[in-house]
């Protein structure tokens, strides 16, 4: 269970970092769609753990590694926009989100 001030760190990250993709998105991943779907941080708001869904879902792996070399750039980019709002800036762990991919694959094993 999270607490109010967790979640409210989540919305402003996943928010935040959304805004960075769309912005960024082009240059960094091509033709690619990446969404922030998830984020958690810990209880001590040091760390985020950011899930993302990648469209087609075959480059993940590759816009996961992409995402993990710029790490440190997201994270001081993320920083400039909520300087006002937080004290310390989380580290950033990026997750693929494979839940559109699971369901996709439940339909096709379905006939749907």
């Amino acid at each position: 269970m999270f607490t109010k001030r967790q979640n409210q760190y989540n919305k402003l990250i996943q928010k935040e970092l959304g805004e960075i993709f769309v912005k960024h998105g082009k240059e960094w991943f091509g033709n690619v769609l990446v969404t922030v779907t998830i984020v958690r941080i810990t209880s001590d708001l040091s760390q985020a753990k950011v899930y993302l869904s990648v469209l087609p879902f075959e480059k993940s792996n590759e816009v996961l590694q992409n995402t993990n070399y710029r790490t440190k750039q997201i994270r001081g980019l993320f920083g400039n926009l909520v300087r006002h709002q937080v004290r310390h800036v989380p580290d950033l762990e990026f997750h693929i989100d494979d839940t559109a991919d699971f369901i996709e694959r439940i339909d096709k094993a379905l006939g749907k």
